[in-house]
């Protein structure tokens, strides 16, 4: 039986080279797996709406009204999608032949894990996996934000990500909601996938990359650590007031 797979892409193209990492990204993609046994069914969500209408090859590209916000985005590609599989993609990555058989593997052979993570060879050189069927179950520290994949089951209970999340402190706060409600998380030393790093992270303004990193982390602070709400209230004004956005 072939298995149907959800890949929700974010995508941030607004130079030639950023476009590319995209593109590289579905092409390994297709490449990495026998499309008799899986179906990719591949969903780029564009932030850059001037490259509208612009569709990535062998995809689904939409490009949202609403404004940037890493949890936003991803909640937007799994509303639009339905397989029985999701996973949660950067546009940086190089996908190895039989990522995906692995993690489906992982996930038959133990039907209460419902999140898993390929494995990147710098983590695992690092890490010294002793055997080929190494598994690391752990949140954060063994989970990666860059690539999650999921039976879509998990979202009824956990529900939908946490949109207050704009990007830093999205896989802390995905890594915090699993060990909440016990959902096992196991990281698949099989399953190889190369995480190229934050090309699009990289070419943001520093005014763009206060925005996703600082009021994140009041929030996250707040959500996660028991805070003050009225104390949470008051440093997002101040940091609004002060940071000019």
């Amino acid at each position: 039986m072939k298995n149907n797979i959800d890949i929700i892409i974010l995508s941030y193209a607004k130079d030639e080279y950023l476009k590319g990492l995209t593109i590289q990204t579905i092409n390994t993609l297709l490449e990495s797996e026998d499309p008799e046994k899986i179906r990719f069914n591949v969903v780029v969500v564009e932030s850059n709406k001037a490259l509208q209408p612009f569709q990535f090859e062998n995809s689904t590209t939409i490009y949202p009204r609403e404004g940037f916000g890493f949890h936003k985005y991803l909640n937007i590609g799994i509303t639009l999608t339905s397989s029985p599989y999701v996973c949660l993609c950067n546009n940086d990555l190089i996908f190895h032949r039989g990522w995906a058989t692995e993690l489906l593997k992982a996930m038959g052979n133990d039907p209460e894990l419902l999140s898993v993570h390929p494995c990147i060879p710098t983590f695992q050189k690092k890490e010294e996996f002793t055997g080929h069927d190494s598994e690391m179950e752990n949140y954060f520290g063994v989970l990666f934000g860059w690539c999650i994949f999921v039976k879509r089951e998990i979202f009824n209970i956990i529900g939908p990500l946490d949109e207050k999340l704009t990007f830093w402190y999205a896989d802390r706060d995905y890594s915090n909601t699993l060990k909440k409600y016990g959902i096992k998380n196991c990281l698949i030393e099989k399953s190889i996938v190369t995480h190229l790093g934050s090309g699009s992270w990289n070419s943001l303004r520093d005014k763009e990359h206060r925005k996703l990193t600082q009021a994140p982390r009041i929030y996250f602070s707040y959500k996660w650590h028991h805070g003050s709400y009225l104390r949470y209230k008051v440093q997002t004004l101040i940091y609004r007031l002060t940071k000019k956005w």
